[in-house]
């Protein structure tokens, strides 16, 4: 017998024996026992370990019972001290009483949490109040967060951060006895785990022997991420379960005879497929990689849907919370067959009656598709199991690449950022409200985390100079002095004003230019952003929310609107929604096209295959695999380095560049995951020599500056790091919300203030930077021109698009001037290429 849901046991079937010795797990053993579970090895070492005062990072996948292995200790523990006995003596706790901090990266995860705590602590009998502190937290709970009525409190980084900002924090963190970072995996890439790692040092100089635990779903870096979380203690323990939870694929194959489109499509032909495959199992996840797409496939889904409409939802993060908590409560009660969502629902929400998963679209890399493959049959002791929906036909190898990587255990790193000093700037105004700091003392403490060891004195000086003046172009406006040196020499905020506004604007999640969308009569569905609604007019449709609605009006950043009484209507999309190809996942594909074909995709594939190869030649990891071809447009170069889209755009306008300095010319460029292509206005053709040249690493710094408008790009980069920074404060409550335009117009004026008066300011040089790491990659760049340079040039000059050049043609023409759709554009040339060439695929 097992137990359902994440946290219960690792069931291996009949219930474990009571042990005659009493051990310190004793109570946790019974409660076990009773339930017919037998706890997994890796839960009593977690338990052991944290009894001992010992931090560490817990691998586990999803629905090994993590929860269970990271609360159980702390149970544990106020057993032993007493908790229980002393609440009786004393009826009623007094004054603060937090003893157990729970940080997770969702709210919706929290409240997920919350439910799954309940259960052990009335078992074992611990008097614990459980509260959360986040957006969606109840007043009760609020109330019980702020005041320190709560044994356990289960919060996010930001939350946690604007708890560090009010002064009475030290005594509410006094008695803390541990603390959990749940799903580290997701915070340890991004600016939320740096703002976190910054919060954690503080907590450790409140209470340095309260043990941190991590918990992670597995990484590429496992070692650096423990590190990163516990830089306090680099031999800390990585507990993890002994075997990685199995996962099978299944990819629905085209029949044969049966023509998958080349590119430009959103996987809509597959309908019939789906709804069959859905109609096989009692519920199911449909995971898309956009919003756009998911919205697309539930309006098709709605179409086909044989059961009641309600049982097929919809989840995705514009969507109101009400919505996306309907839509997760369906899945637990069994009342939703089918829910259509995007990475919103990737993280450990236990949805245990989960019984299938598909995968619309490549995962573009294992770490996701691992994680959305959990979220099927949820139950300890099953397998993983992902339906994978190809869109076009090259996402064929893609699945084929992924069950390589399966097979071989690879799967991706997550570099975590250094010196982000707009976080770190936030953090000192934090402090700064929360009580004031002691420069030297913070220093020590900041270049205690990871993401600050290498911190400079001069960084730091400009850091305190920065929240002190605003820096020297600044200094003469007032709204940009928050924090004030006292006599003490203690940093402290004395304006009403800034605390307010400072408090409001805590976190690094930005968002540009949201639009609320409303009902006429009330009721809220989300938001869409500013660039899409702006261009619809009073009476246009559009899908949101799985609903047509109809725009009545456009009034201070809120779309209001109705139902619409036609099904038709234009579909929103989000800035940033493209994931892009993961560098092990693309180093997979390129091997597994040069292969034999043994996969069932590759050998779908096969025909596409065959006739690449006619045309051109396959890809190699030996070779580089360029193709020139004359088209009305112009003279193509396709170049395929199989490293991903960012490193392409890089890469292509490094070679536009370096090619226009050998023969003047015109170039435009476009990229994807598998390659780049040049397109030339006049005769452009390559030989070996010159490729050589383009191709190499020298001058790569100064030839990057030549090739983009860097300063363009770090004036956009700039618009996030100031507000997280606090140069761009949030809309008051009551006011209606900047616009895009607004915050762009702000922004460009302080980035163009700054580069005249103060070009050496902390946040320009940072927005370059981040430029070149964040959105360039310019080390794996520089990696990839390297690499190239030691592979054989395999220069062909095909008749025609071949099958690996016909998407990147298609994504170069998307841009032109044209009358027609661009999708039919893209489908009649395929019809075209394949009856020249026979069907291919």
């Amino acid at each position: 017998m097992s137990a359902s849901g994440s946290d219960a046991a690792d069931a291996s079937g009949a219930p474990a024996p009571r042990s005659r010795r009493r051990t310190a797990d004793a109570p946790l053993l019974d409660w076990f026992d009773t339930r017919g579970w037998r706890p997994a090895p890796f839960q009593r070492e977690a338990w052991r370990r944290y009894l001992a005062g010992e931090p560490g990072l817990l691998v586990t996948p999803t629905g090994s019972g993590k929860t269970l292995a990271a609360l159980g200790g702390p149970l544990l523990q106020a057993l032993k001290l007493g908790d229980a006995a002393a609440t009786r003596k004393r009826g009623v706790a007094q004054g603060p009483r937090l003893r157990l901090l729970w940080i997770t990266p969702l709210r919706a995860l929290a409240t997920d949490t919350v439910r799954a705590m309940q259960e052990p602590i009335a078992a074992l009998g611990v008097p614990w109040t459980v509260a959360m502190r986040t957006g969606d937290a109840s007043a009760r709970d609020r109330r019980l967060a702020r005041k320190g009525l709560s044994d356990v409190l289960v919060t996010t980084p930001e939350s946690f951060a604007l708890m560090l900002s009010y002064p009475d924090a030290p005594q509410l963190l006094a008695g803390v006895r541990g603390v959990v970072v749940d799903e580290w995996h997701e915070l340890l890439g991004n600016k939320r785990g740096v703002l976190l790692q910054l919060c954690l040092a503080r907590l450790r100089a409140l209470v340095p022997a309260a043990p941190l635990w991590g918990l992670s779903a597995t990484l590429g870096n496992l070692a650096e991420a423990r590190d990163v979380l516990l830089p306090h203690a680099p031999d800390a323990a990585i507990v993890a379960a002994p075997r990685r939870r199995r996962m099978t694929l299944e990819t629905l194959l085209p029949e044969e005879g049966e023509r998958f489109p080349w590119a430009g499509h959103l996987g809509l032909s597959q309908l019939q497929r789906v709804a069959a495959v859905l109609q096989r199992a009692r519920s199911s996840l449909l995971f898309t990689n956009t919003r756009s797409q998911a919205e697309l496939w539930h309006r098709a889904l709605q179409s086909v849907w044989l059961d009641d409409p309600a049982t097929l939802a919809l989840h995705h993060g514009s969507l109101d919370a009400s919505l996306r908590a309907a839509a997760e409560t369906g899945l637990r009660d069994g009342s939703v067959r089918c829910v259509v969502a995007t990475s919103s629902l990737d993280l450990g929400v236990d949805f245990p009656a989960v019984d299938q998963v598909l995968q619309v679209g490549s995962p573009k890399g294992m770490a996701r598709l691992l994680q959305r493959g959990g979220r099927a049959r949820h139950r300890p002791g099953e397998a993983g199991h992902v339906v994978c929906v190809p869109t076009h036909a090259l996402e064929l190898a893609e699945y084929a690449a992924a069950r390589e990587a399966l097979a071989h255990g690879r799967i991706e790193s997550r570099p975590p950022p250094r010196l982000s000093l707009d976080v770190l700037a936030q953090h000192c105004v934090t402090l700064a409200l929360g009580g004031g700091f002691d420069p030297d003392d913070l220093l020590a403490e900041v270049r205690g985390t990871h993401a600050f060891a290498g911190l400079p004195d001069a960084a730091w000086s400009a850091v305190l100079d920065f929240i002190v003046r605003g820096g020297s172009a600044l200094e003469s406006y007032p709204d940009y002095r928050r924090v004030v040196r006292d006599d003490d020499g203690r940093f402290r905020v004395h304006d009403r004003r800034v605390a307010f506004r400072h408090r409001l604007s805590i976190g690094t999640i930005t968002s540009d230019g949201s639009v609320q969308v409303r009902y006429m009569k009330g009721g809220y569905l989300g938001a869409v952003e500013e660039a899409f609604i702006g261009r619809l007019r009073p009476r246009d449709r559009f899908q949101f929310a799985g609903r047509t609605l109809e725009l009545v009006q456009l009034r201070d950043m809120t779309a209001y609107v109705r139902i619409a009484k036609r099904a038709d209507g234009r579909v929103p999309r989000w800035q940033g929604g493209r994931m892009p190809l993961s560098s092990e996942l693309g180093a997979e594909v390129e091997a597994i096209l040069a292969a034999p074909v043994t996969r069932p995709e590759m050998r779908a594939l096969s025909p596409l295959l065959d006739l690449q190869e006619r045309l051109s030649e396959l890809p190699t990891p030996a070779t580089l695999l360029v193709e020139a071809v004359k088209t009305r447009q112009g003279w193509h170069t396709f170049v395929f380095p199989f490293a991903g889209r960012a490193v392409h755009e890089g890469l292509a306008a490094l070679l536009a560049l370096r090619w226009g300095r050998e023969a003047p010319n015109t170039f435009g460029w476009a990229v994807n995951d598998y390659g780049l292509v040049l397109t030339a206005q006049a005769l452009a053709w390559l030989d070996p020599p010159l490729m050589q040249r383009l191709l190499s690493p020298e001058g790569l710094m100064d030839d990057l500056r030549d090739s983009l408008n860097l300063a363009e790009l770090a004036r956009r980069q700039f618009r996030e790091i100031a507000r997280v920074a606090g140069l761009l404060p949030p809309s008051l409550p009551g006011r209606a919300p900047r616009s895009l335009r607004q915050l762009q117009a702000s922004s460009s004026l302080l980035f163009d203030v700054l580069r005249q008066h103060d070009p050496g300011h902390l946040l320009l040089a940072q927005a370059e930077r981040e430029v070149l790491e964040a959105q360039l990659e310019v080390q794996r760049l520089r990696e990839v021109l390297e690499r190239c340079g030691r592979r054989v040039l395999a220069l062909h000059r095909p008749p025609s698009l071949t099958p690996l050049a016909f998407p990147l043609w298609a994504e170069a023409i998307r841009g032109q001037l044209s009358t027609e759709d661009w999708r039919t554009r893209v489908a009649r040339a395929a019809a075209q290429l394949e009856q020249r060439h026979g069907r291919g695929a």
